[in-house]
């Protein structure tokens, strides 16, 4: 499949992932509809993608919010006459032992977010994607697939937008519709740092180890080509590849490797 000429949003778009892919998708002319809350940014990843030869509009969109999904989805119609790809890639992260927890509302926030903004943003871009038989694009992570110690909100929301989107994918099999989900590892981002603590505030740096993480623009490129090959699911890493094998036939196996990651984090915080 080539980009040129379709109309793709992406959410969560102002940096990171998104503005990777925005920024890789560009050469191919595709018609962006760019969203983020934080506009000056926006704005910026937009303007590059217009030097890259995209038509690229701006949206501040909080996808937190039902009304803002669905004025996203209308600019998108309004501006370009119709939708082929949705990539609901906005997301945030937050980091404490389950029973450290001090504010049980950023299970609220996290969903909000990461599934409810998922949700609202394909239900209202459906009905333009049966159209054009388009592509639904939900991004999870690893941890979507296997939980790991102080993520647990994280891990619940991440797991709700594979649940949502496996659904998806078998009920709209005859509608010309198609679902990818990708799963993502450790990427080199800003998600960590301005993720959620045990008191439901910014951490402002990172609760992980991140030498070795994937480059946002690494990252881009394999979700590109997955996208452009209307595949069914993408996992990210040589690691994430064993997750499902790891689970059907050695799950204890995984367990401990799951537990390792709280160690890491222990002896990242003691030395920071």
């Amino acid at each position: 499949m080539s980009f040129s000429g379709k109309v793709v949003v992406i959410t969560g778009a102002s940096d990171g992932i998104g503005a990777a892919l925005a920024r890789r998708l560009a050469p191919e002319r595709p018609r962006l509809i760019l969203a983020a809350r934080a506009l000056k940014g926006l704005e910026a990843v937009a303007q590059e993608c217009r030097g890259l030869g995209a038509e690229a509009v701006a949206v501040r969109a909080d996808v937190g919010l039902e009304a803002d999904c669905k004025q996203l989805v209308d600019k998108a119609v309004e501006n370009f006459g119709g939708l082929d790809i949705l990539v609901n890639n906005a997301g945030i992260t937050a980091h404490a032992l389950f029973e450290e927890i001090e504010d049980f509302s950023i299970f609220e926030r996290v969903m909000q977010v990461n599934f409810y903004g998922t949700l609202w943003c394909t239900r209202h871009a459906l009905p333009h994607l049966r159209k054009s038989r388009g592509l639904l694009v939900g991004v999870s992570s690893l941890i979507g697939r296997t939980g790991v110690p102080s993520r647990s909100a994280y891990a619940a929301s991440k797991w709700a937008v594979g649940g949502l989107f496996d659904c998806l994918r078998v009920e709209l099999m005859d509608s010309g519709v198609e679902v990818c989900l990708v799963y993502p590892g450790v990427v080199a981002t800003g998600i960590r740092q301005r993720g959620l603590d045990k008191a439901g505030q910014v951490m402002g740096a990172s609760g992980l180890r991140e030498e070795g993480a994937m480059s946002a623009e690494e990252c881009a490129r394999q979700m590109a080509e997955a996208i452009r090959a209307r595949r069914r699911e993408l996992l990210l890493t040589p690691r994430g590849k064993l997750i499902p094998w790891l689970r059907l036939f050695a799950p204890r196996l995984l367990d401990r490797l799951a537990a390792a990651v709280l160690k890491r984090r222990t002896e990242h915080e003691q030395n920071t």
